[in-house]
């Protein structure tokens, strides 16, 4: 019976403080359980990487530009034709039109944080105090057992000084 309840704590607590950083067992497993604890809850999850996000509000938040990539090929088009820019709308302002009626909210579950900044993680960190509706976890890194944390405290230690 254990397994039915296990993720309250943590829906508590990122109901509590909007945005967590989890650690998460590099075999892996545990994130699946903990998402499918969410969604029972109420809440839609958004799972994405923090690889080639680039500008992590601009992608969040704001309509953004995105270059494809060149792959080495040379454009056949003329001067104006070279530099292709493809305009992609907010993620999150998009998914939230689009969340059923019922829904908590949207719970942003980003793999690989690890890589992320200070800035960008302190972006993250302030994105449910902008958008209520919103919640964030960040997997910042491994450890033996499922564990989290606010995300604010995440923080390099030299970034916490400043």
């Amino acid at each position: 019976m254990a397994l039915i309840t296990t993720g309250n704590g943590l829906i508590r607590d990122l109901e509590k403080f909007g945005s967590v950083g989890v650690y998460v067992p590099l075999e892996g497993g545990f994130e699946g359980r903990y998402q499918r604890r969410l969604r029972a809850a109420g809440y839609t999850t958004l799972h994405i990487t923090a690889r080639g996000l680039g500008d992590v509000a601009a992608y969040l938040t704001g309509v953004h530009g995105v270059r494809p990539p060149h792959l080495g090929k040379k454009s056949t088009g003329s001067g104006a034709a070279v530099g292709y820019v493809y305009y992609l709308p907010p993620l999150v302002t998009y998914q939230l039109e689009q969340l059923p009626p019922k829904s908590k909210g949207l719970v942003l579950w980003i793999i690989e944080g690890h890589i992320l900044s200070d800035q960008e993680v302190e972006f993250l960190a302030t994105l449910p105090s902008l958008e209520p509706r919103v919640k964030v976890v960040v997997e910042r890194g491994g450890d033996r057992a499922f564990r989290w944390q606010p995300l604010t405290k995440t923080f390099s230690a030299s970034y916490q000084a400043g």
